[in-house]
Order: structure tokens, then C-alpha cells, then sequence
């Protein structure tokens, strides 16, 4: 038989047991896959340019998330009987626009030429200074040259936090300002980075280019007037929870939730993709296709006869940058949470593989209940290969509700090549896979409709994100929230190093061997240095208390 006749006979083949497969669809079902079809593409669409927590993308998204919440029937359940509960996100720090520096009348470019180090306090001066003679009441000069070449071959050395030593020792001696530059052939890699939330210093340090100093201050006897204004304020978003409730007048309340946000153009620095190219990224997968189930399933369980609850509908936003819709709600909640008697979230579900039919199942250790209920499903008969992952935390809003002791369950399909990449697109989703796991969960739904509030058991604890690798962890779980100088900790793991090294929940680590910890990316990197065994002194804020104890790893 020629390979073209076989091909047909294949192509054939599928054609009818794709007929015969749609035939076996009810027309319900065929509804809520074409609900799902209709949600991912509009939630995907280039359009709403990735959704990122804050933008006008995500505003569309919202809007057509309480506009689906509504014409399901839901009541709106966030601030002030609105659909939306807004929450602040702290975007690090900016420059203000008033920020100068001139020498003898000459303009320098922020950004370009100049620019002051995270942590400067704002201020102004206008002084005649020398670099060669640095007296007290003027800014002095610092060559980065000798820190670079001294230390080329020190792994450890961190170049900021000897700046800032620098800058303490000099401001001791009488200086209003450091102004720094490199000489070197050695790269400094500094940039002004509105993410750093270092301490601020006693004095302001701005960087000047090399190439601004050889054409502008290059006589070092000569005197120059300077006129130098830094000004540095917090730079802040608002993101939004979309919240709908069915009031079946019970007495717990079941949350069921899914992040809508997503990467935008990857502006957070979360993106997979490494090429620095300006593009959207939809998220279909993450979380299009949570947010979708989450509609469809406010559409069935509020013409369920599973009556034994109410239910909460969260789509959560600035679960991106650290879980900060689902923690904000946990601590601003528009219902009793001591009535919570579970959340059910899913995150990237769109991606059923069609042969390993395998769904990811985590939370299962979070309530005794959860065993007795899946013990009872044959797997033979379900068109899913259910994976069970017992933990309670994970890189997902569950965790937030899971730190308030209410069981959880988590819905997966799994990583894959497209993952925070401008690939992730709505026409790779898995209709029909996506819409038996919304049906599963209308299933477990139904089996807790009697039981009231579930008994909650605590887990293991595991690591929520990060974009470094590391082979070690503390055993905490950091408050992404957090906009502070450091990590603060927002819950310790039993028999892990930080537990058994003191540390406690609310502490804020600021520092990591030689290494300073004033964000979580340079915590991760911290990390990233050490290896099983080895031994680390950490230095932590308990209140206005700073301590030090040794972690082994």
C-alpha cells in the first residue's frame, strides 16, 4: 500500500472517530467547551497585551471576567459591593523627573550619562569641587578601578554593598555626596535599579560614565561647579481581584480561584524567553485557561443541586509577581475565611497531554477528606490520570489560603516548552481535556456538599518561585508582598535550617553569608552559592532587633 493511500486512510480514520467522539458530547458539555474556547480567546487575545497586574490589559480582562460572574448569576463580592477588590503593588522605586547633574553648566543624561544608586536619599547641592581635593562639605570622587581589578578573582565580592561601605567611610569624613565612575577595563555591570530596596545611605552616590569624566572633568587639579539634584519616590500599581459570590444561605463557604494576570511583555523580568525581544505574552496556559475553567464553573454550580455551601469565585491578579491578590484577599477577605471550609485553585490547565491523560492533583495532604473522596474514583473509569502531590504550598494563590489553615486543592496539567514564553497561545489549549477537569471538580464539589468545614491538616512545605536555580533552601516561605529592605518570612518549615536556627515568621533576613539579601531575587542568588552541608551565618531584622545565627544547609 503506498504511504499517500495510507496517509488518506489515516486522515479518514480520524475524521470519523473525531464525529464519533463529538457525538458522544452532550450538548451541555459541547456548551461549556465552547465556553471555554470563547474565554481563552478572548483572555489571550493581543489585545489585552498579556495582562500584567496594573495594566489596561488587565483592566479589559476584569471587565469581561464580572460581565461573565454576572450574566452566570453571581452577586459581586469585593469592595463595596463591587465586583473589584483593588490592591496596592509596589513596582520598586523611580527616578523623578527632577533629577539633574550638571558640571559647569553642562547637562548630564540620566540614565545615559549619570545616574544616582538605589538607596541615595533625595537631596540637592550646588558646590566647586575638586577631585583632587576632597574636603568636608563637598562631594568627593571614587575611581571603581582598584575595587574591580582587586578583587577580579574573589567570587564573593559583591560590588554595591562595597560601594556603600565607601560611602559610609566618606560621609564619617565629611563628604555631602560620592560620585563614582570606572576607569577600568573590568565591566561594573551598574545600572539604576528601581527593584534594589537597600537601606538608605547617609549621602547620595551617583555614578558618572567614564567617558562623561574624560570629557568633562578631566583635569583632576582643575575646580568644577556642580549643581546636582536626586530625587527618588516609590513607584506603585494597582492590581484588582474580580470576586463573585453564590449565596445558597449555608454556613461554610467553599473559594474557588484562578489568577488571570499574566507577564505582559515581560517587563517583570519573569519571562522565560532570554532574547530581549519586546513581545506580548498571552498566557493562554498561565492562567487563561484557569480563569475559563473558573467562569464555567460559577455557570454549573450555580444551577447545582450541591446547595450544601456557598461559593466564592476569586480571579485573583498579581499572582505573577509573588501571590499578591490571593495574600491581599487572605488579609482583606470580603467573607468570614473561619467559615472557608476548602479552595479549590487551578493554575495552567489548558495543557492535558492527550496521551498521559496525567492531571496534577496537589493540596491532597491538606484535609483527611481529600483521601476518602479520591479513594472512591475508579481509575479505570476516569478519563484522567490523576497525580497527587500531598503539599499545601506551591507557586500558586492555594498557598495564601493554605497559610490561613484552610485545606486546599491544586489543578494542574504540568510545565511545558511554552511556559512564560510569548508561545503560550490559545490554539495549543486542550478543549476537551480542560473541560473534564472542570467536570471533576464539579464532581469533588459535590461530595464535600455535606460535610461542612473540612479538617485542615498541615503539609510540607515547598518553594513557591524563582528565576535562579539553587540546590539548597531555608525552608521558609518569603511575603512576596513585602516592599521593605529584605525578606520577611512569612512562615518557617518544620526541621528545615531556618526553623531549626531560631528563625520565626515575621523576621526579615538582610543578610546571607558575604552576601546581602535586600530583595528576594538577591536572596535566590544568596542562595545559589551554596551548596548540601554547607554552613552560612544569617543576619535577620526581628522588630527593631538585629540578630545573627548559623543555618546549616
Amino acid at each position: 500500500m503506498s504511504k499517500a493511500r495510507t496517509l488518506r486512510l489515516f486522515l479518514v480514520f480520524l475524521l470519523l472517530s473525531t464525529q464519533l467522539f463529538a457525538q458522544k458530547l452532550k450538548k451541555a458539555d459541547k456548551a461549556g467547551i465552547a465556553g471555554l474556547q470563547a474565554h481563552i480567546a478572548y483572555l489571550a487575545d493581543d489585545k489585552l497585551e498579556g495582562r500584567r497586574a496594573g495594566t489596561k490589559g488587565e483592566e479589559l480582562a476584569r471587565e469581561y471576567i464580572s460581565a461573565q460572574f454576572q450574566q452566570a448569576g453571581l452577586q459581586p463580592k469585593g469592595e463595596g459591593n463591587g465586583w473589584f477588590q483593588s490592591f496596592e503593588i509596589n513596582d520598586g522605586k523611580q527616578l523623578g523627573s527632577s533629577t539633574f547633574f550638571f558640571i559647569n553648566n553642562h547637562e548630564l543624561k540620566v540614565n545615559e550619562e549619570f545616574f544616582p544608586l538605589a538607596g541615595s536619599p533625595n537631596g540637592s547641592l550646588e558646590e566647586a569641587v575638586s577631585i583632587a581635593l576632597p574636603e568636608q562639605g563637598v562631594p568627593w570622587f571614587f575611581d571603581l578601578k582598584e575595587l574591580l581589578e582587586g578583587n577580579k578573582d574573589n567570587p564573593h565580592f559583591d560590588l554595591v554593598p562595597a560601594i556603600r561601605a565607601k560611602a559610609a567611610k566618606v560621609a564619617e569624613k565629611g563628604a555631602n555626596a560620592l560620585i563614582i565612575y570606572n576607569s577600568s577595563a573590568i565591566a561594573d555591570g551598574l545600572k539604576y535599579d528601581g527593584k534594589d530596596r537597600s537601606e538608605a545611605t547617609k549621602i547620595p552616590i551617583v555614578y558618572i560614565t567614564d567617558k562623561v569624566r574624560k570629557a568633562h572633568l578631566k583635569d583632576e587639579a582643575a575646580t568644577y561647579d556642580l549643581k546636582i539634584r536626586v530625587t527618588i519616590a516609590d513607584k506603585k500599581r494597582t492590581g484588582n481581584n474580580v470576586v463573585g459570590y453564590i449565596d445558597n444561605g449555608a454556613g461554610t463557604t467553599v473559594v474557588l480561584g484562578a489568577h488571570y494576570d499574566h507577564l505582559g511583555y515581560g517587563e517583570d523580568n519573569n519571562s522565560m524567553l532570554r532574547t530581549g525581544e519586546h513581545l506580548i505574552h498571552n498566557g493562554a496556559d498561565d492562567n487563561a485557561s484557569g480563569t475559563a475553567a473558573l467562569i464555567e464553573l460559577a455557570k454549573l454550580l450555580k444551577v447545582s443541586k450541591s446547595k450544601g455551601n456557598n461559593y466564592l469565585f476569586i480571579a485573583f491578579s498579581g499572582e505573577e509577581l509573588g501571590l499578591n491578590g490571593s495574600k491581599y484577599f487572605t488579609e482583606h477577605p470580603s467573607i468570614d475565611l473561619s467559615k472557608v471550609s476548602y479552595m479549590i485553585n487551578m493554575d495552567m490547565v489548558g495543557r492535558l497531554n492527550d496521551s498521559s491523560k496525567a492531571l496534577t492533583i496537589g493540596g491532597y495532604g491538606t484535609s483527611p477528606f481529600w483521601g476518602a473522596t479520591f479513594g472512591k474514583f475508579n481509575p479505570k473509569k476516569l478519563p484522567l490520570t490523576l497525580k497527587y502531590d500531598s503539599s499545601g504550598t506551591g507557586p500558586s494563590d492555594h498557598t495564601s489560603f493554605y497559610r490561613k489553615d484552610i485545606p486546599v486543592l491544586f489543578f494542574f496539567t504540568g510545565l511545558h516548552s511554552d511556559y512564560h514564553r510569548p508561545t503560550d497561545d490559545a490554539d495549543k489549549v486542550n478543549y476537551t481535556g480542560e473541560w473534564q477537569i472542570v467536570k471533576l471538580i464539579e464532581e469533588i464539589v459535590a461530595s464535600a456538599n455535606l460535610q461542612g468545614k473540612l479538617a485542615f491538616t498541615k503539609t510540607r512545605e515547598v518553594q513557591t518561585s524563582t528565576s535562579t536555580r539553587f540546590s539548597v533552601s531555608m525552608g521558609i516561605m518569603p511575603d512576596y508582598t513585602f516592599s521593605g529592605a529584605g525578606v520577611r518570612v512569612d512562615g518557617v518549615s518544620d526541621n528545615r535550617p531556618a526553623k531549626k536556627a531560631g528563625i520565626q515568621t515575621g523576621d526579615v533576613i538582610v543578610q546571607l553569608g558575604d552576601f546581602s539579601t535586600t530583595s528576594m531575587e538577591s536572596y535566590m542568588q544568596a542562595l545559589s552559592k551554596f551548596k548540601k552541608g554547607d554552613k552560612a551565618r544569617v543576619k535577620y531584622k526581628r522588630g527593631a532587633d538585629t540578630h545573627e545565627t548559623e543555618v546549616e544547609f
